[in-house]
């Protein structure tokens, strides 16, 4: 039996996560829920799944945070409580932003092993994590479909043998629109993703070629591999979730049906692979596999994402912050679709570069980005 610590349980990680703790009951506990702020659905978890610690971290004035099954505590602190509950064998990740940072530190630095589905962890706050991995001897588990295909395709290789990787993108609502068409977006055109079910701020990160971009420093610190050596390729599928190339020039890459929840299955019962209720990929009945080149005029963010992963120190935090809230800007109908990677590129070029900070500088450039972000 695994005992899991779900921090983020109402957002769409979390929900898919719960659907393979009810595909394998016998195999799988829940010891902890959290939520930021969307009490029904945590109060629905909690009387279903009964967890040792319910918490919402932000919850809005005047919840009711009783439940029969308990008390949901709240505030920041609770994420920490959660991620270090000494019942719980893996703590799974999926909380949106950088305010999975301290919860997944807290939780390697007490030796849980880490599955992670919060990106902004690890490219904000990378080199802390993996140094409090290395030091406890936990392990930080991918989730994203993406660096779970490398993972599998790692598997049995040695790293010294990887000459690059490839990430692949879906290419999102606008990859054949022209930038013109991008300026009058309308949140509708950008939450409507091809092939994806996902979250609000992941969609976006997704139209705007962010989100790959922020893979691309997560794979630097998961892998230990330069960000040169990490390629970005459209393909429009998302069939083949990305590649590993090796240097005798073999080409390894998992395929699979987009669907979230084998990956979050592959990181909770690594290196298990049990059988589920999954479509299964059928190559003649599929599609035709293509693949482009990503359009760096059309979608700037994905360039930006690439100097931050180069400059390294501080400079990712800043590209996180700032898209964060420029997303929230646009999602409140603030900006334009393409002011959302202006704003980032304004608080980059803005920003002095830290070259190794620690936790609590972190925190403070971040709300300097975002500040910066949202200025006028």
């Amino acid at each position: 039996m695994t005992r899991i610590a779900l921090l983020g349980s109402t957002g769409s990680i979390g929900t898919q996560t719960l659907d393979i703790v009810d595909w394998f009951p016998d195999r799988l506990e829940v010891v902890a829920l959290t939520a930021r702020s969307d009490a029904e659905t945590l109060r629905g978890q909690v009387e279903r799944y009964r967890p040792k610690l319910a918490a919402l971290s932000d919850p809005a004035p005047g919840t009711q945070l009783d439940t029969s099954a308990g008390r949901i505590r709240t505030g920041a602190d609770a994420l920490i409580e959660a991620a270090t509950l000494p019942e719980a064998d893996l703590v799974i990740i999926s909380v949106v932003g950088t305010a999975g940072l301290a919860p997944a530190l807290a939780a390697l630095e007490a030796g849980k092993n880490v599955a992670l589905a919060t990106k902004e962890a690890l490219v904000v706050g990378g080199h802390l994590m993996t140094a409090a991995a290395r030091k406890s001897g936990a392990t930080i588990l991918p989730i994203d479909s993406e660096h779970s295909a490398i993972w599998q395709c790692l598997r049995g290789n040695q790293g010294r043998e990887v000459e690059r990787i490839t990430l692949t993108a879906s290419g999102g609502p606008f990859v054949d629109k022209s930038r013109e068409a991008m300026e009058q977006a309308t949140i509708q055109n950008a939450l409507n993703h091809p092939t994806w079910n996902m979250g609000g701020k992941i969609t976006i990160d997704s139209a705007t070629l962010m989100n790959k971009g922020l893979e691309v420093i997560e794979a630097k610190w998961l892998f230990d591999i330069p960000a040169s050596r990490i390629d970005v390729v459209v393909h429009r599928q998302s069939i083949i979730h990305s590649l590993v190339y090796f240097q005798d020039s073999s080409v390894m890459a998992q395929m699979g049906i987009p669907d979230m929840r084998l990956p979050i299955q592959y990181s909770v019962f690594y290196p298990e692979r049990l059988p589920n209720q999954l479509e299964r990929l059928d190559l003649v009945k599929c599609c035709n596999l293509t693949f482009e080149a990503p359009d760096l005029d059309r979608f700037p963010a994905l360039g930006l994402a690439f100097q931050a992963a180069e400059v390294g120190g501080s400079l990712p935090c800043v590209l996180s912050a700032a898209n964060e809230a420029a997303v929230d800007l646009f999602l409140n109908g603030q900006i334009p679709f393409t002011g959302i990677a202006e704003r980032v590129k304004r608080a980059m070029d803005a920003h002095t570069v830290v070259a190794n900070p620690k936790l609590d500088e972190l925190l403070q450039i971040d709300a300097w980005a975002r500040q910066t972000a949202v200025e006028n």
